[in-house]
């Protein structure tokens, strides 16, 4: 399966739909799409840090979220209405101050639902820090 969305069309589409998604700096970065696949950056700030200095959850969630909506819309076209449906992350090691990686993978495209996984890790740590799997809702009239 291959995109109909390259990446400069997907940030065009995601600043036009959610503005406020970049207040403060643009830390979610969407860096590819391929063939079922869409890899994003969070980069790193103080923001997104928990006590103890590691990347907080709610932030991994996010970039996890944002993830999948780009690697689904990536496949289905701009559908500002696709929803998350179901999340579920396994926080896998501590990251630490530093830039996280996702990589989301569709697992199963329908006309009604998208199923995938996304992987997260730090660039010089063994092994992933997340994994997620989700569901997305894709709305009839698109």
């Amino acid at each position: 399966m291959s995109p109909i969305m390259s990446v400069e069309e997907l940030d065009r589409f995601m600043d036009m739909a959610f503005p406020q998604m970049h207040e403060g700096g643009r830390l979610n970065v969407i860096e590819e799409v391929g063939p079922g696949t869409a890899r994003l950056r969070l980069r790193y700030s103080d923001r997104n840090l928990r006590p103890g200095g590691t990347i907080s959850g709610p932030a991994m969630m996010a970039l996890a979220d944002y993830a999948m909506y780009a690697v689904v819309l990536a496949h289905v076209g701009p559908v500002a209405l696709a929803v998350t449906t179901n999340l579920n992350i396994n926080f896998l090691r501590k990251p630490g101050p530093d830039d996280i990686v996702a990589e989301a993978k569709l697992l199963k495209l329908g006309r009604r639902l998208a199923v995938g996984d996304v992987l997260m890790w730090q660039e010089g740590l063994d092994g992933p820090v997340a994994h997620v799997t989700s569901t997305y809702s894709i709305p009839p009239d698109r």
